[in-house]
């Protein structure tokens, strides 16, 4: 068996748990903590190739705002990460079968961009880059590692089990994060309920290959039937988010790739030019979930886990990151205050979490509610209300105040 004791121990290796172990590496080092990041597949590197990595077609995407581009500055991981961060400059939001639509600019915002798309392989090989680059004094890493129970046997400690390889395994930590995913089977195993939404839409998600230069355009695109959004990457490359009705988007997503592209032209219109090859598509039934417990004594759950969004609005990843930062900085200023009372600190402290989550419910809450009421708004099929909403595009692109606040949404700077 293999055994480890550790401070802070993050389930789930992926996006929001490698972030979080490199946003906890200033409270490691001043506090001597040790953390202990525990992941199923972790990433393969081939040290005896030189080869430059490059996005390919069927390779995901994140959407990265100009918030959460400040937070990676801070973790100094944006040199880096920006070799591959392709800046959304403009954004196009337009409504099918009605007039009206509106544009945001980075230059009213007075910015370099709006936000960054960013292939999710080259975000996750800069996040263990970094990890790396923190060294082992810190934080080890556990992988291939499974974990199949979470308890808590003590009040300070919990413990975790599983396999370690082929080894079984044992961490006792002093605090866990859950950043499992939104199919998390230890928040499950604890009997912590979501709440449940269902928009019965499944996203169809795929890089594509235009006839010209995006220069830096996104678009976000409504229909009764569900929003498209399309997304600048490198060069004459976009990334897809196409929402549709569950079957039909199945049957998308197996049509070959000429008829694919037929379709998906007819939908979205020549705007951005001509559709000439759609590389692999994932698809992904939409929900709305969010956990009713987000922290108890000794635990946290982040990430998907904590709260999955419809991607109408490409926050949900960025609302996570900030998550993972004042999680952190949370932890930094209890363990000050702890020294300052002359006290020991423990990461886990119910205080000290619960006081952390209700910081959070006001950007959570705005997040959430937008993402919805976008979709609310959008997929009501009156034509009345189709014209208001026109009219309403059409209102923003004259009011610059209310365009400025809708692009700081965007941007994750306004909640």
């Amino acid at each position: 068996m293999h055994t480890c004791t550790t401070d802070i121990a993050i389930v789930g290796g992926g996006l929001v748990g490698a972030s979080l172990a490199l946003a906890l590496q200033p409270l490691a080092r001043a506090r001597g903590l040790k953390i202990t990041l525990l992941e199923s597949q972790p990433p393969q590197a081939d040290s005896s190739t030189k080869k430059t990595w490059q996005p390919s077609f069927d390779a995901r995407s994140s959407a990265l705002s100009w918030g959460t581009r400040l937070i990676y500055e801070q973790l100094g991981l944006w040199d880096k990460l920006s070799s591959h961060a392709y800046p959304i400059e403009h954004i196009h939001v337009s409504d099918r079968g009605y007039w009206g639509s509106t544009q945001l600019d980075h230059r009213e915002q007075g910015v370099d961009a709006l936000g960054y798309v960013v292939p999710n392989a080259w975000l996750g090989e800069t996040l263990w880059w970094g990890l790396q680059q923190a060294g082992e004094n810190n934080t080890q890493v556990l992988a291939p590692a499974e974990i199949d129970q979470l308890s808590f046997p003590h009040p300070d400690q919990t413990e975790l089990r599983g396999r370690l390889g082929d080894q079984e395994l044992l961490v006792k930590s002093r605090l866990v994060v859950l950043a499992d995913g939104g199919r998390s089977g230890l928040k499950q195993q604890l009997g912590i309920a979501d709440t449940h939404y269902d928009y019965e839409q499944t996203a169809l998600v795929a890089n594509l290959r235009l006839s010209k230069p995006h220069q830096g355009w996104a678009y976000e695109r409504f229909s009764e039937e569900g929003p498209m959004a399309l997304l600048p990457l490198d060069g004459d490359q976009m990334a897809l988010v196409w929402t549709r009705q569950g079957e039909e988007a199945l049957m998308l997503a197996d049509l070959p790739e000429e008829e694919f592209l037929a379709r998906l032209q007819d939908s979205f219109g020549k705007r951005a030019g001509r559709f000439l090859q759609v590389g692999e598509r994932f698809a992904y039934p939409l929900k709305k979930i969010r956990a009713k417990e987000q922290v108890r004594r000794n635990l946290v759950i982040l990430g998907n886990a904590a709260h999955y969004l419809h991607p109408v609005a490409g926050q949900g990843y960025n609302l996570a990151i900030r998550g993972v930062t004042s999680l952190a900085a949370d932890l930094e200023a209890a363990a000050r205050q702890a020294e300052q009372e002359g006290k020991n600190f423990h990461p886990g402290d119910l205080a000290v979490l619960t006081a952390w989550q209700q910081r959070r419910l006001p950007d959570q809450d705005a997040v959430v509610g937008f993402s919805h009421s976008l979709i609310e708004i959008f997929a009501r099929k009156q034509p009345l209300l189709g014209h208001a909403r026109a009219a309403g595009l059409i209102g923003l692109n004259l009011f610059s105040p209310a365009r400025r606040w809708l692009a700081k949404k965007a941007m994750g700077l306004e909640i």
